[in-house]
């Protein structure tokens, strides 16, 4: 047996930042063709399309760059990404550059664990840092204004929907309930349920939630104009009538109409095992692979609020802590410069105002057409709000997920489980 605790995602990051306080002289800087460097990006995708990409951007960098001699891009699982990274920090084996989550982008942001890009970026030839979408860089600044990480994607939540599962139970498809003025929530959970009745598969699944990752619920909270806690981040507003009503909603779809997998259940759209599907953009590819033919894109569902929109941010930065954050920081700026942000548009929505259009991100989504790129997406990202964050992240994360798991029986306390949220995440939200 073993007493020892792990070190929290807010622990960890702070010892980064106290460590950087102590051997900020031994960081990078010194790099030269005769003692080049290695730098290492940790990244949670394991796509080998998308592996391949940034290979052949850092290939392209360094035949430029003798002072770099490999740049490596390390796939760490989706699912505790920012348990090891932190982890990584506080072992003192800290990757030079990491994605970032934007649930973790305060505690990264405020902790001082990155290092502001503003100066290299506007020194790198042709970068034009004035492009980017002020909304899309806001999370990723500090106190100060400094911009903490690149936004590299802002991609905004859609509905994908199964044209032939609605066909095969009887059921209008998207387009129809679309111009019927009935795509909303409490239809799609009405035809979910028509859906499992007649093929035995799910209605509609609101992917990588799981009954674990709580907060890609504000992908259907959003529609009741529900928040987790008020707009300072002080006070837990998961009681609230709004969320109060769209846990109801939730909670029904799960139990009662079965028209949504109930805990322990999984159903994955892209293997013909749902009707619809709330998830980002960046997961069209998949459909390419997954045999079906007759698919649609819609934009989330209208809730009692009206409409609304949900995007997901990833941030890319330099660790402070890394052996090289000089050369760190130089390398995200060729990374992210327009030619790669326009290769990397093609998986991450971008967050330059250039690019963020039809023409350019039908180029790149050969899967999407442009018209579902201009009255979807464009319109989402413009529009949307980010999926909710705040410092501590990984501590409320794990206090919402355990008190919310009183929610998901059949005869649930929904007011008093949602009360208990918020007692668990109060005295978290203060500090």
């Amino acid at each position: 047996m073993t007493s020892a605790k792990k070190l929290s995602a807010t622990a960890a990051i702070a010892v980064a930042a106290l460590a950087l306080s102590g051997c900020a002289g031994s960081t990078g800087g010194g790099a030269s063709a005769d003692d080049p460097v290695s730098l290492r990006m940790t990244v949670w995708t394991s796509n080998e399309d998308q592996l391949a990409l940034f290979d052949s951007i850092a290939e392209e960098y360094m035949a430029d760059h003798p002072e770099v001699s490999d740049i490596t891009f390390d796939p760490l699982d989706f699912e505790s990404y920012t348990t090891t990274l932190t982890t990584q920090l506080a072992g003192g084996n800290p990757p030079d550059m990491a994605w970032v989550l934007e649930n973790a982008a305060p505690d990264f942001v405020s902790s001082g664990a990155l290092v502001p890009l503003d100066d290299v970026l506007s020194a790198t030839d042709g970068y034009d840092l004035d492009d980017l979408s002020a909304s899309a860089t806001e999370l990723w600044r500090d106190a100060d204004g400094a911009l903490a990480a690149y936004p590299f994607s802002t991609s905004p939540f859609v509905v994908f929907a199964n044209d032939d599962l609605l066909a095969e139970a009887g059921a209008p498809t998207a387009a129809e309930l679309q111009a019927d003025g009935d795509w909303n929530w409490e239809t799609i959970s009405e035809i979910g349920s028509q859906v499992n009745a007649a093929t035995g598969k799910a209605g509609f699944v609101v992917r990588d939630f799981e009954y674990t990752q709580w907060d890609y619920l504000s992908t259907v909270w959003g529609g009741w104009g529900a928040e987790p806690w008020s707009e300072d981040g002080a006070d837990c507003t998961m009681d609230s009538d709004e969320m109060v009503d769209a846990f109801t909603f939730l909670h029904d779809a799960a139990f009662d109409a079965t028209s949504m997998p109930g805990p322990g259940s999984t159903a994955d759209f892209f293997a013909g095992d749902a009707a619809f599907t709330v998830t980002q953009i960046s997961r069209a590819s998949l459909l390419e692979e997954s045999g079906i033919q007759a698919w649609e894109l819609a934009p989330l569902p209208e809730g009692p609020a009206g409409e609304y929109s949900i995007i997901g941010q990833a941030g890319v930065g330099a660790l402070a802590q890394g052996e090289n954050p000089e050369e760190a920081a130089e390398f995200i700026a060729f990374f992210t410069n327009p030619e790669n942000s326009e290769k990397l548009a093609q998986y991450f929505p971008p967050a330059r105002e250039s690019q963020l259009n039809a023409e350019t991100l039908v180029a790149a989504n050969p899967v999407l057409t442009e018209e579902q790129l201009s009255e979807i997406v464009v319109p989402a990202v413009e529009s949307g709000e980010v999926r909710p964050s705040h410092t501590g992240s990984a501590e409320i994360q794990q206090a919402v997920r355990s008190a919310l798991d009183a929610l998901w029986v059949a005869d649930a306390d929904i007011p008093g489980t949602l009360s208990a949220v918020c007692e668990a995440i109060d005295p978290l939200l203060e500090q």
